[in-house]
């Protein structure tokens, strides 16, 4: 073999093997889903039931999440005897129980109005991002809590602040090896911490149902505090009681055909992929 053909098979070997390398959006995200279960595995999920516990001073909080393909979805907080909801959006109303007064309290419309516009980011963001109208891009490979990731920027409709459109974009970190999500980050938009980066970790993967799902979640600021979430169980498809959806306020009362001797009143009752586990 002469030397031109040496030279020119070493970099035809070369070239192809950069071009087997080359990754797009899609790659990244087809790859994602195939490592946890498949996108078609994953369209068939219609909610999703979590039962986790918070570690909050010492003290572990029992807490269930529950998120639905239509948008629903609630969290609940089981505190001293107390159900305290959070995140509740029952289709039209987005609501939480204030710490403070105890009571429910539904959302600002800016705030109802900026969540309607992810109701349908289920299980997450990137499974039918296209039809979302939002765009996705590589943004490189880099270390995300010490391991090796592809960088995935992910622009979704602009949220409202104050009254003005802003950019909503976020960040997703994926292992380079097993593909799974490592975390995602995105700018705070308003508030004290605007400006500031809010960071999620993923770790601890196993099976449910056929598909993988992180059991350990950290939420926090980047470079700053958080608070880590165990989950102790997911299950999928499940009967969901919308009669804890509903805002308090709103809820229809049954009058009584005879007065009654009492009015006893209680507590109300009733939206996250590391290494394996």
């Amino acid at each position: 073999m002469n030397k031109s053909k040496g030279y020119f098979l070493i970099f035809a070997m070369s070239f192809f093997s950069i071009l087997s390398f080359a990754q797009t959006a899609d790659d990244i995200i087809d790859g994602y889903y195939e490592a946890i279960g498949g996108k078609d595995a994953w369209s068939k999920v219609e909610n999703m039931k979590m039962s986790a516990k918070v570690n909050q001073g010492g003290m572990e909080i029992p807490v269930e999440i529950v998120r639905c393909k239509d948008g629903k979805t609630y969290t609940k907080v089981s505190l001293q005897g107390m159900s305290l909801m959070q995140g509740v959006y029952d289709g039209e109303t987005l609501w939480n129980t204030n710490f403070q007064t105890m009571k429910p309290e539904k959302a600002t419309s800016e705030d109802t109005e900026n969540f309607k516009n992810t109701v349908e980011d289920f299980p997450d963001a990137l499974l039918n991002y296209k039809n979302l109208g939002y765009t996705a891009e590589l943004a490189g490979t880099e270390s995300f809590d010490g391991t090796d990731a592809h960088k995935l920027k992910l622009t979704k409709k602009p949220m409202t602040v104050d009254g003005e459109k802003v950019d909503n974009i976020e960040f997703y970190f994926f292992d380079v090896e097993s593909m799974v999500l490592l975390g995602s980050e995105s700018a705070i938009p308003s508030g004290p911490m605007q400006g500031k980066v809010s960071q999620t970790k993923f770790s601890e993967y196993d099976e449910v149902d056929g598909l993988f799902m992180p059991f350990s979640m950290y939420n926090g600021l980047k470079g700053g505090q958080g608070q880590a979430i165990k989950l102790d169980k997911i299950e999928t498809n499940v009967e969901v009681d919308e009669s804890l959806l509903m805002f308090p306020g709103d809820a229809p009362t049954k009058q009584p055909t005879t007065a009654p001797t009492s009015q006893p009143t209680t507590a109300p009752t009733s939206q996250p992929s590391g290494n394996n586990k």
